[in-house]
């Protein structure tokens, strides 16, 4: 009885013990030292920063990260813009961001509208991820501007 009450206390002790995975590696090159952060100087968050990346798909790992980069553009807006996404590589337009997702292990999905106020969707593998952000007027002067950046990153704490 004494074995299996001790061995208990060793298995609780090593989790107590786990150690959180390295951070992935990142690096930025700024020309102005007073510049803000960029989303690679801060540290991820601790709902990104639990899972290693060799155990996330490609298609989270680039959804988490989309994240962090619409939050950190986001907090650079004044209260006249909000974020868009830019396409490059066709004649997509821009998309007023409203969601984002992933399905796994490769797709990420952008939900919006495009400059006319169409609804629109854009399906893409990760392979071909490749987006401006861009800072757009927001419509309508009786709401704030849209900031899903940060209503994502709720979400990833959540998850």
């Amino acid at each position: 009885m004494a074995k299996a009450s001790t061995k208990k206390a060793v298995k609780k002790k090593a989790k107590k013990k786990a150690v959180k995975p390295a951070a992935p590696r990142s690096s930025t090159a700024q020309c102005d030292e007073h510049a803000p952060l960029t989303a690679e100087q801060k540290p991820l968050p601790d709902a990104m920063a639990d899972k290693p990346v060799e155990a996330k798909s490609p298609a989270e790992w680039a959804y988490q990260r989309l994240i962090l980069y619409i939050q950190n553009f986001e907090e650079q807006l004044d209260n006249e813009h909000e974020v868009a996404i830019g396409f490059t590589g066709g004649d997509v337009g821009v998309l007023r961001i409203e969601g984002i997702g992933f399905f796994d292990p490769d797709i990420v999905t952008f939900y919006g509208q495009d400059q006319n106020g169409a609804k629109t969707q854009l399906i893409q593998h990760v392979s071909q991820l490749s987006v401006m952000l861009r800072a757009l007027p927001h419509e309508g002067s009786t709401r704030a501007p849209n900031r899903i950046g940060f209503r994502l990153a709720e979400d990833l704490k959540k998850s």
